[in-house]
């Protein structure tokens, strides 16, 4: 079983780490994965399903608490939840509402008034992004809005590497924390998110393309894995011959925004 170092030198180095089996995991899953599914099927949560029924976004669809407690259920518990308040942030944070990531067989298809060039980019490239670079307007150009402390994937159900597994370009964290470093330059973190960042972004993701090895995540459910808020991360198509539960590949995603611009940059 690694330890704490070797964790940390895991995420420093390849952007993530994978915790083994815990019970005090396994313990959150069964008691939020009925609320999970309620979730996917609600009325209210309809906006999420895209890409011809074949993806469920469901971003804070999950309705946990601040303490991460779903339900009647145990608060998040185990090894990864120790490694993040050691680690990574202490107790200086709330957890988020999670999202609740679900894909289907028959993975990727063209989202609504999704342009061909976009739906290549999904189909041959995971439909590769840094959390919090949100694209807007008309033209989707690049804006940092969102500072995540990390994310935190949680499996609910059983599936194999064929069926959309999430897939990370490891140590791509580190050039993307370089290229921003070298955009932000002379500017105050108060003025990032102001900046159109879309070509820099754009040569960053392409230079993690070529230099970093792309990796699928696969993990059981009562296992966890956590990535780097700047690592390059997507999805991958689902696969004929995929496994995976009637639910699909459903993962529960932590993603608490507790920093400002220039910890989410600077901090390790």
């Amino acid at each position: 079983m690694r330890n704490h170092d070797d964790n940390r030198k895991l995420l420093s180095e390849r952007g993530w780490c994978r915790f083994e089996y815990d019970g005090g995991v396994a313990a959150w899953v069964d008691s939020a994965l009925p609320l999970a599914r309620k979730a996917v099927v609600a009325e209210e949560h309809s906006q999420w399903l895209r890409c011809a029924g074949t993806w469920f976004l469901g971003v804070n669809a999950l309705p946990n608490r601040p303490d991460s407690s779903v339900g009647t259920g145990p608060e998040l518990q185990g090894e990864a939840v120790d490694f993040i308040r050691q680690e990574i942030c202490a107790d200086h944070f709330d957890w988020d509402a999670a999202q609740v990531s679900v894909f289907y067989p028959g993975y990727p298809q063209p989202k609504e008034s999704e342009s061909e060039k976009a739906f290549q980019y999904r189909s041959r490239r995971d439909a590769a992004h840094v959390d919090g670079l949100l694209p807007e307007g008309v033209s989707r150009r690049r804006h940092l809005r969102e500072h995540h402390g990390f994310i935190l994937g949680i499996p609910m159900v059983e599936y194999d590497e064929k069926a959309s597994p999430a897939v990370i370009w490891e140590g791509s964290h580190e050039l993307v924390r370089h290229a921003l470093t070298e955009r932000f330059k002379g500017l105050s973190p108060e003025e990032w998110g102001d900046e159109d960042i879309t070509e820099s972004y754009h040569a960053v993701r392409q230079q993690v393309f070529e230099q970093c090895n792309r990796v699928p995540i696969v993990a059981r459910p009562g296992e966890a894995y956590l990535i780097h808020r700047l690592a390059v991360h997507g999805v991958a198509p689902w696969q004929n011959g995929a496994v995976a539960s009637a639910d699909g590949r459903m993962i529960c995603y932590f993603r608490p925004e507790y920093l400002d611009a220039s910890g989410w940059l600077v901090n390790p």
